[in-house]
């Protein structure tokens, strides 16, 4: 897959052209799968942050760019509908956008689902991500990232990727989000990490790795 892992969505002119970099195409030409599957798992998520996010009326610009469609993948329901329907809706999507919430709760229903091991053959889909849409990718979140428990019990997630992610960094209305934070969470993580505030993503491509930033972000090495 081709990786745009943001932390707040399209959040700027730099983000948005790396997207349109990945498609290859402008987004009016592009079709879109959004998974709005996290924003459940999360303690503070509702039905109505489900819902903005699938109408574009979020603050975080994901559906509302001007895809030429879009439709929606709610990944609980695949098991009981069979990969026959829904893998066919997923190979002819341009991008996937996942929401951000829960990312234990996201890797879960991804497995679950089957979508976790039709990834590796999706070589030209774009999968953007937000906050735990892209934290989901990593091989750990870290323990601060624990809500929703897992039935593994511990915080691995799918290792797309081999860095984690420490999203929203110095956010007004996440005080506990400040560098200093983020330093003490990456020294709990066996692998690099990458703090990246709202106006930051990471755009992967056949694992060259590059950051696209109009803000402020930090690699940890162990």
């Amino acid at each position: 897959m081709r990786l745009l892992l943001t932390s707040a969505g399209i959040a700027n002119a730099s983000i948005h052209d790396a997207l349109v970099d990945l498609l290859g195409k402008p987004i009016a030409e592009s079709h879109a799968l959004c998974i709005p599957t996290a924003s459940y798992g999360h303690p503070q998520g509702t039905p109505v942050g489900a819902w903005r996010f699938i109408s574009g009326q979020s603050a975080l610009p994901m559906c509302e760019l001007g895809w030429k469609s879009v439709g929606v993948l709610e990944l609980t329901a695949l098991p009981s509908i069979g990969e026959e329907r829904w893998i066919p809706w997923v190979r002819e999507a341009d991008v996937l956008l996942v929401n951000g919430g829960d990312a234990l709760y996201l890797c879960h229903w991804m497995r679950q689902s089957g979508l976790a091991d039709l990834l590796p053959s999706l070589s030209e889909t774009v999968w953007a991500g937000l906050s735990a849409g892209s934290m989901v990718m990593t091989p750990h979140i870290g323990e601060d990232f624990v809500q929703w428990k897992p039935p593994s019990g511990d915080d691995s997630t799918l290792g797309v990727v081999d860095f984690s992610i420490f999203p929203h960094l110095d956010h007004e209305l996440l005080p506990e989000n400040t560098m200093a934070e983020a330093e003490r969470w990456a020294a709990g993580i066996p692998n690099q990490a990458y703090a990246i505030d709202d106006e930051t993503a990471i755009k992967v491509i056949d694992g060259h790795v590059e950051v696209v930033s109009e803000g402020h972000w930090k690699l940890f090495t162990p």
